[in-house]
């Protein structure tokens, strides 16, 4: 039904409906809106779809207007007249920007993410005036840096199943409020005791870990599959300026406001997300009251909303039987060396810099930030890339195998060829190529879960991020004692280059984008 002038019409709600105190003589009207019509969202897929409404003080009822089928959208009615209003508002004035709604989503997913790294990357460069400052050895260096992944390895599988269970938003957004409080703790916590510390970081790690699973579940019921590439990209884009971000940020911050203002800055920016993510986002886009019917279809046409109900909230996802398949492993070991690598570049670049080439602290720290940079333009012309040659015809298998295969055979031989790098401009320039071709790997791997087990994403990506994360933690370790024994960073570089080229071999031997999962 559309509002148009000179007399607008009025939605009236009879007494059979679910908020009774009202009677068939109350209206609702809407004041004209000139020069352009705006239609009510509700009507709009209520003729279509299932209209669920929660009576105040009663057990919720249905009415439904036709049998539901693929497609469908839901309108949730359950805040009462207040909220239907409130949803035709925002569509004329969100319809008149012309932004979708799964841009917006994509856009507070790609700010968290780069919150999510900023904060881990505080610490890594936090570290070397905190060590110079208490004593610490390299060997303890690596159990400091590894001590948030601890905690991320307990909690990425719990992530999964609750992404799965109870949806990406709620997920995420608890995540993100421990997270904050931990990054706001830590200076706090190195002064008292290195147990104290130890322990804040844990919190800190096993509150990051649900980000991943949570944005892999919503971007999957929030994008079409055609799209979904593109969105990982963007949202992982974000991920890796959150790198810059604090990279660049922190020696800043500590310059000015000592190195407490830095953990103080990105804890308080994450309350300051948390406060559009609860009003901004919905778990699915059928809950959403203010998306269009179009974009609703075009999201569901395209596989971009898979129904849970039935498969996600009352049984516990098959572990067994998703490990009984070798498409599961090749994403196993992928995740394995992707996080091997990735995080003992995250964790030791600063420290690398500042030891090998004798650079201060603010130089460390900008030549350990371009790399990121690169990478997170990078990342989203893998995902672009990927998206294109789907679209003209590739198999998608074919595309994922090529993906991550140019992440893990590109860092490989950039890592190699470090041991010749004479300056750290050299050394930036050959981490910067690493770090870019390994982005790849989210147009691979990372997308790969939600082509075999669309049902079960964020639980898959639970076992496998738990896999990598183990691999994160003796990588990071395993650095500090290299280095402390052996006085050199090469021999563990090598070691990171002859993991990627194993994994290479094993994902285009065992990977497929055929739905293995129903």
């Amino acid at each position: 039904m559309a509002l148009a002038s000179p007399s607008p019409p009025s939605l009236s709600i009879p007494r059979s409906n679910a908020f009774s105190p009202l009677t068939s003589s109350h209206s609702l009207s809407l004041p004209t809106i000139p020069r352009r019509s705006v239609s009510i969202n509700t009507e709009k897929r209520a003729s279509a779809t299932a209209i669920e409404t929660r009576s105040i003080g009663s057990r919720p009822t249905r009415t439904w207007g036709r049998e539901r089928s693929r497609g469908d959208g839901i309108v949730r009615c359950g805040a009462g007249l207040e909220r239907i209003g409130r949803g035709m508002a925002r569509e004329g004035a969100e319809e008149a920007l012309g932004i979708p709604e799964r841009v917006k989503v994509v856009a507070l997913v790609a700010f968290v993410m780069s919150l999510c790294n900023a904060d881990r990357v505080v610490m890594s460069v936090a570290v070397v005036p905190l060590a110079a400052k208490y004593g610490w050895s390299s060997s303890f260096l690596g159990i400091v840096q590894s001590s948030f992944l601890w905690g991320y390895l307990a909690s990425s599988l719990a992530g999964g199943i609750l992404a799965d269970r109870y949806g990406g938003k709620r997920v995420m957004a608890y995540g993100v409020a421990i997270w904050s409080l931990a990054t706001l703790l830590t200076p706090y916590a190195a002064e008292h005791s290195t147990a104290m510390l130890l322990a804040t970081r844990t919190l800190f790690g096993l509150a990051e870990g649900v980000a991943l699973p949570s944005m892999n579940t919503l971007l999957s019921r929030w994008f079409p599959g055609h799209e979904r590439a593109s969105a990982v990209g963007i949202s992982m884009a974000g991920f890796h300026l959150g790198n810059v971000m604090g990279f660049l940020a922190t020696p800043v911050l500590a310059a000015k406001v000592g190195i407490n203002g830095s953990f103080g800055f990105f804890g308080l920016m994450g309350f300051f997300w948390l406060s559009m993510w609860v009003v901004g986002v919905t778990n699915d886009p059928r809950e959403s009251g203010v998306i269009s019917i179009e974009e609703l279809r075009l999201i569901e046409k395209g596989k971009g909303v898979e129904n849970r109900e039935e498969g996600g909230r009352h049984k516990f996802p098959p572990l067994g039987y998703l490990l009984s398949k070798l498409p599961t492993w090749a994403i196993v070991f992928a995740n394995v060396a992707n996080n091997w690598g990735y995080f003992v570049l995250l964790s030791w670049m600063p420290v690398y810099f500042k030891t090998v080439y004798d650079v201060n602290l603010k130089q460390a720290a900008w030549f350990s930030a371009l790399p990121w940079g690169v990478m997170a333009l990078s990342g989203y012309l893998a995902g672009a890339s990927s998206d294109f040659l789907i679209k003209s015809g590739q198999s998608v298998t074919l595309v994922r195998k090529i993906m991550q295969s140019i992440g893990f055979i590109g860092p490989g031989v950039a890592l190699l060829c470090l041991k010749y790098a004479q300056s750290p401009t050299v050394a930036a320039v050959l981490m910067t190529i690493a770090l870019s071709l390994s982005s790849f790997s989210q147009a691979g791997f990372l997308l790969n879960m939600q082509d075999i087990a669309p049902k079960y994403a964020g639980f898959l990506h639970g076992i496998t991020n738990s896999a990598g994360t183990l691999a994160a933690i003796i990588s990071t370790i395993g650095t500090g004692y290299f280095v402390e024994f052996l006085g050199s960073f090469q021999a563990f570089l090598t070691l990171t280059s002859i993991i990627y080229f194993i994994a290479t071999i094993f994902w285009n031997r065992y990977a497929t984008a055929e739905q293995v999962f129903f």
